[in-house]
């Protein structure tokens, strides 16, 4: 599993001129499946980003979470970040997890997070979607499984 993490001043998700989604401040998260991920592996990830430590403290440090600053978090479904571009021009999907899979642990990933007390909203799993967000820092981080 391979999330990019984006903190994020603001966000929304829109398909089909509809807005889906959208947050306050918090992050944006493109969240990737590969065909090996297990909800395990959702488990771990979704810990370690209602922990990590990307929101400053009085002193302009990095010493709050999510959790701390009451964040929300915006959850993009982003199977191209399995995108293998070693050969040819064209990128290769093979390592992203099939659709039913990917879905699965997809929600249960969101779920996590929501348990832990994360206000979660989500585009629509496999549309077209265009994301808006304003990059608070800017901030961006990969956060991978530990398989």
């Amino acid at each position: 599993m391979k999330v990019v993490l984006q903190r994020s001043k603001e966000a929304s998700v829109t398909v089909d001129g509809e807005v889906k989604g959208e947050i306050r401040s918090g992050a944006v998260l493109l969240v990737g499946i590969t065909h090996e991920d297990t909800k395990e592996e959702a488990r771990y990830v979704a810990d370690k980003i209602v922990h990590l430590r990307i929101f400053e403290d009085e002193e302009g440090k990095m010493n709050h979470s999510l959790l701390d600053v009451g964040g929300e978090i915006l959850s993009i479904s982003q199977f191209t970040l399995y995108g293998d571009v070693r050969k040819g021009r064209r990128p290769n999907f093979m390592n992203a997890a099939k659709p039913e899979h990917a879905l699965s642990i997809y929600d249960y990933f969101n779920a996590v997070l929501k348990d832990k007390g994360i206000k979660v909203e989500t585009g629509v799993f496999g549309a077209m979607m265009d994301v808006n967000l304003t990059n608070d820092g800017p901030v961006t981080i990969v956060i991978e499984s530990k398989t």
